[in-house]
């Protein structure tokens, strides 16, 4: 439990204060020097890290930002995102927490851009961002969700923002909530807070432009209390969250289109009909000038690659593109603004397009975790995709990239074969010395609100059509626990988990594998996986063609136990279909 610290007086908290004056450097704290009742509670925490055991020797506890976490936890709702009351939700409330907080003036002041949308939308707000960066401005960005540390959601010139500051920036906020909160303004929920919490930072921060991404929908996001944005931007649409968004993409659409301002310029990206419509309606009732910016064109990058891989990230370049331009001409930058495509593209935003990075996109990690002469050998892609949309997108992105080494070998034959089996492909190592057979594994996992049934056989048959084929899935849980943020938790690794949807996703694709076109009797599937036992123990049911494993530290053992009994085995294992999943993948792999 967090000290109390409210309870201390004046002279206390004066003491505590001329302490840190004292000891600490004043530039790096001072924002536990300008809120005390901080100062107190950080120093308390700190002398708390450590608690004496029964044997009276020191033993570790939680440490300050650990209790931050916790703290954070707290206000995670219980109940799914898909129940119909979420929507709107008192979306008033964030006024009032505006006005404890003492933001109101702060964000009407704020030069924003803001984003929305159903795929695309991070990958231009890190775009914008670098590009803006690269100019020669101070940058905040705000994006979800995070995949490692809830820090990465606030960044500050390209860099999550540190573990003191968001200590101090956090505590602020957080006190000044709960001891204002009652059952008229109850404390906010867990995105609430956070994109609170970044109005704060980027304040406090004295940003010259902040990026907010939506977190979802847009008219009832907590990034919606922006009255004034500079422009804003509409990333592509597509089907998700329909339990709270809407069935059709113009129910969709409508949604997104919440974060049109009065007067305020937008762009979009060639959106389908029925979407498009929708935009221009609501446009048109705000007075907004609504663009359609066209995908970057790849020559005006001087012969250079974007920061962001995949085909569809030049559609999510030219929106960022359009969206720097304009807010550097509505700011009176006039100077290195660029609104029309030509011959070229500032410098400035050059390096900041080919330079972004985000990770859990398009994003290849080697598992250096083995013991083996390459480890190469152990090859993870990811990509968080959860839409049929961008499933597609990360498909072709993983086939294409996968098959790079073999193109360059076969460069003379332009005619490339893609009725060839993905296991027939020879991949080489850097030296030239020595060739193996790569295998693809498929590591998936999704919420349950998502359809599997749309998903798998997207990612399936494009794979296919490249001429790539898994030669086996594994489905698992997430390490992250929806009510617990921080890597000092997780759930039970033992027969308590519910591995229900796990099952039921395998399900899904053991028919699609035996060339059904819907969903079969599910007994005939549960009975040729009884038949298949797995001699490691490690998966709870392995089937023909896939297996169920009780965790995701079980399913990684599984690879890299495989890879370490036979040197002639080669992995590269695509891991998509939830960001969170991705996310528990790079904890795994990289800590």
């Amino acid at each position: 439990m967090r000290p109390m610290c409210s309870s201390l007086g004046p002279e206390v908290r004066s003491f505590f204060i001329d302490a840190i004056s004292a000891t600490l450097c004043l530039e790096q704290y001072q924002p536990l020097i300008q809120h005390p009742q901080r100062a107190n509670c950080q120093i308390r925490s700190s002398q708390t890290a450590m608690e004496k055991g029964g044997d009276g020797c020191q033993k570790p506890s939680v440490t300050p930002y650990e209790e931050a976490l916790d703290a954070l936890s707290s206000l995670i709702t219980k109940r799914s995102r898909a129940d119909k009351s979420n929507k709107g939700d008192r979306f008033d409330l964030l006024f009032d927490y505006m006005k404890i907080l003492d933001l109101e003036e702060s964000i009407s002041q704020m030069k924003i851009i803001h984003v929305a949308g159903t795929k695309g939308k991070g990958s231009t707000c890190t775009f914008t961002e670098c590009i803006l960066r690269n100019c020669g401005f101070h940058t905040g960005l705000f994006t979800s969700p995070h995949l490692i540390d809830v820090r990465e959601r606030f960044r500050l010139d390209g860099v999550d923002i540190h573990e003191e500051k968001f200590l101090a920036y956090f505590w602020w906020c957080y006190d000044r909530l709960k001891e204002n909160a009652n059952e008229e303004v109850p404390m906010p929920t867990y995105f609430r807070f956070l994109a609170l919490l970044a109005f704060k930072i980027f304040a406090a921060e004295q940003v010259d432009v902040a990026i907010l991404e939506v977190g979802l929908g847009g008219k009832f996001d907590a990034t919606n209390v922006v009255q004034a944005p500079i422009v804003c931007g509409i990333s592509s649409l597509g089907y998700d969250h329909m339990e709270i968004l809407g069935n059709t993409l113009g129910q969709i659409a409508g949604e997104k289109a919440g974060i049109f301002k009065h007067g305020v310029p937008a762009f979009t990206v060639p959106q389908p009909d029925e979407a498009m419509c929708v935009l221009e309606e609501k446009a048109s009732q705000l007075d907004v000038h609504l663009r359609v910016a066209p995908p970057l064109v790849s020559d005006l990058l001087n012969g250079l690659k974007l920061g962001l891989e995949g085909e569809h990230q030049y559609l999510n370049a030219g929106l960022a593109v359009a969206l720097c331009s304009t807010w550097l001409q509505r700011t009176g930058h006039l100077e290195i603004s660029y609104l029309e495509q030509t011959s070229s593209l500032p410098e400035q935003f050059i390096k900041g397009l080919t330079t972004a990075s985000l990770q859990g996109r398009a994003q290849i990690v080697p598992d250096r975790h083995i013991d083996i002469e390459s480890p190469g050998d152990l090859m993870f892609y990811l990509d968080g995709a959860h839409s049929p949309e961008s499933m597609e997108a990360c498909a072709r992105w993983f086939s294409l990239t996968i098959k790079e080494d073999y193109q360059q070998e076969t460069s003379n034959n332009h005619s490339q074969d893609n009725s060839r089996s993905s296991h027939d492909l020879i991949q080489r190592h850097p030296s030239g010395r020595s060739t193996k057979n790569s295998t693809q594994i498929l590591l998936f996992n999704c919420m349950s609100v998502r359809d599997p049934q749309l998903l798998l056989p997207c990612l399936m048959k494009t794979c296919a059509s490249h001429g790539v084929h898994f030669k086996k899935a594994f489905f698992v849980p997430n390490i992250s626990v929806y009510y617990k943020v921080g890597s000092h938790t997780s759930p039970p690794a033992d027969s308590s988990v519910d591995l229900s949807w796990q099952f039921a996703l395998q399900r899904v694709w053991e028919n699609l594998m035996q060339g059904s076109k819907v969903v079969g009797d599910a007994k005939s599937t549960d009975a040729v996986c009884e038949e298949i036992k797995d001699d490691t123990e490690l998966s709870i049911r392995s089937c023909e063609n896939s297996a169920v494993f009780l965790s995701l530290p079980f399913a990684i053992k599984w690879l890299r136990d495989t890879i370490q009994q036979d040197q002639g085995v080669r992995f590269q294992v695509l891991v998509t279909g939830s960001l969170h999943l991705v996310g528990d993948v790079l904890k795994l792999v990289k800590k």
